[in-house]
């Protein structure tokens, strides 16, 4: 009978689960990555009744899954690569989300501008039919042909209303900032999810829910293999497992040939691109979007956007080959290329430096490829397995590629192939499952009031500050709401719509570990620019007390978060 190598037990409420996956020494999957594509395999698994460990070296949705656009689409751009089932399936999953995940995935009216009416129709028809290359300039003719497919492809499940056209004066008088070099835009509909983290996370814990059997760790390393067996540490406290899995998924994203090195395999599988995103504070942008995104042609062809994001402006972004995912960040070059787009786009309005809150980038797991523009490159998902050994007595099946929005279906092929190979059948579908605090979200703005009401009278919080916690936390907020009736309404130094006992519930309930696993991943804090050196402080206080960090520690956690802040996302904390 295995047991833990030190003694030391598992920090956290996942200490009964895996000492109970140490008594039995089996589980019947081991998901190596909690990004979202991990998380969504490990709900889909634990669904269907089988007994899963997921582990992440960080934290659940801390590399690439922090780092996209902050958008759910379909894929409009994977027309012109000739995409068109991916476009088919993510459009589908796009609908899918809407209705399972309401509180964080929200319909984002989107315009194109069209500076031809006919440019890119003869290199875009090469394209259907096998050529490669993407055209330079998308003229309007192209541009409405491309939305009236991606209204056909998105017809299933739909949800929100197809794409229109406008000419020139309107759209002027819709948009007054945007440049009058337009003959044209058009509007379409896609989504923007707002608090990406936290829905990895939820995945997880949805997970957890369904499989008691089961055990979720982050901060927690794969140090090894040792034949059949695993082992497993601990990064916050040196506790150790040996597992012995039936299957093995590696969903470490730009880490995948890393894992199945440490796992005693040579591989390359991945061949990701860098894409870098800038966050600004621009009132006068935000009014001119008025809830819209712009999805915009720079002048090399790549397609940038800009929109609201929860009160900040988003602009993005940069498609660079890259392969070093632990030190990736935005580059002073991509910023000047991001700001040069934006005030091409946009000429009677000043953009600088100065206006950045956050800067962030990640690397796309993409296929190992030999393509020389990154836009060509696929964004589909492939899952190469290397089959057991004599050594080595499971499969390890890899997960590269994959977007974000299609996750959910991505996870339910993989299920299907675990099952299969586990002699097992599906129990449960996911295509209409809630997911964390979309469960029971309410469908209407009367239903919503009525909730915000509910909160405000469990917390002690005004309404107004009741629908604070709703945005941030869908139906979970009923919790939130009890948890800082219980404990503390007083807002946090320089975050007022936020409460220490929402803090203290975070830190009590939400596997957090780290300080950075608050305010880079649990709360919005960082990404829009909120963080001050006294509302950090504030906060590793109540993360130290719950915890029960010494001083030293609490200084530790600062200095470390206030160094990962400046080396990759480009802030120093005043």
């Amino acid at each position: 009978m295995s047991e833990t190598v030190n003694e030391m037990q598992w920090p956290g409420d996942m200490a009964e689960r895996m000492d109970a996956i140490a008594r039995t020494e089996t589980v019947d999957v081991v998901i190596i990555g909690a990004g979202v594509n991990g998380a969504g395999l490990f709900r889909d698994l634990c669904a269907q009744g089988l007994t899963c460990l997921i582990l992440d070296k960080s934290d659940y949705g801390s590399g690439t899954s922090a780092a996209p656009s902050r958008l759910i689409h379909g894929g409009l751009k994977y027309l012109e690569t000739g995409e068109l089932r991916l476009v088919a399936q993510s459009t589908y999953e796009r609908n899918l989300l809407l209705r399972n995940a309401p509180h964080y995935v929200k319909p984002l009216a989107t315009v194109i501008p069209i500076f031809s009416w006919t440019k890119g129709v003869f290199s875009a028809v090469r394209t259907l039919f096998g050529a490669k290359g993407t055209p330079r300039s998308r003229g309007a003719l192209l541009i409405k042909t491309g939305l009236s497919m991606y209204d056909a492809y998105g017809a299933r499940q739909r949800v929100m209303p197809r794409h229109t056209m406008a000419g020139k004066a309107a759209s002027l008088r819709s948009l007054p900032a945007l440049t009058p070099r337009i003959v044209a835009t058009g509007t379409y509909y896609d989504a923007t999810v707002t608090h990406p983290e936290r829905l990895v996370a939820e995945l997880v814990w949805d997970g957890l829910a369904a499989s008691p059997a089961s055990a979720a760790v982050n901060h927690a390393r794969l140090e090894g293999r040792d034949g059949d067996t695993l082992v497993v540490s601990s990064l916050l406290n040196g506790a150790t497992l040996r597992v012995k899995p039936r299957i093995v998924v590696n969903a470490g994203g730009p880490w995948i040939d890393a894992v199945n090195a440490t796992l005693g395999e040579t591989s390359r599988m991945i061949g990701g691109t860098k894409g870098s995103h800038i966050l600004l504070r621009h009132d006068a942008l935000l009014r001119e979007l008025d809830g819209r995104m712009i999805y915009f042609e720079a002048d090399d062809g790549r397609i940038c956007l800009v929109f609201d994001y929860l009160g900040r402006a988003m602009v993005g972004s940069t498609d660079i080959k890259a392969d070093q995912p632990d030190s990736v960040r935005c580059e002073d070059d991509e910023i000047d290329y991001l700001l040069d787009s934006l005030s091409k786009l946009l000429p009677k309005m000043q953009f600088d430096r100065s206006q950045i809150v956050y800067t962030y980038s990640g690397i796309r797991p993409l296929p190992a490829n030999n393509a020389s523009d990154p836009g060509l490159i696929s964004r589909d998902h492939v899952t190469p397995v290397l089959e057991p050994t004599v050594d080595r007595p499971f499969p390890v099946l890899s997960l590269v590629g994959g977007k974000w929005t299609t996750f959910r279906g991505y996870a339910e092929e993989v299920a299907e192939t675990v099952l299969t190979r586990l002699g097992q059948s599906r129990k449960v579908s996911t295509v209409a499952m809630p997911i964390g605090g979309g469960r029971d979200y309410p469908g209407d703005e009367a239903g919503r009031l009525r909730l915000v009401a509910d909160l405000a009278a469990t917390s002690g919080l005004t309404e107004a500050q009741a629908a604070s916690l709703l945005s941030r936390y869908g139906t979970t907020a009923r919790a939130v709401a009890r948890h800082i009736g219980a404990t503390s309404t007083a807002p946090l130094p320089d975050a007022p719509d936020y409460f220490e006992g929402e803090i203290d519930y975070l830190v009590r309930n939400e596997q957090v570990g780290r300080l950075g696993d608050i305010v880079l991943r649990r709360t919005a804090l960082a990404v829009t620019g909120t963080l001050t050196v006294r509302l950090l402080r504030r906060i590793a206080e109540i993360a130290g007390q719950a915890l029960g960090w010494t001083e030293e520690t609490i200084e530790r956690e600062i200095a470390s978060v206030r160094d990962e802040l400046s080396r990759l996302h480009g802030v120093t904390l005043a």
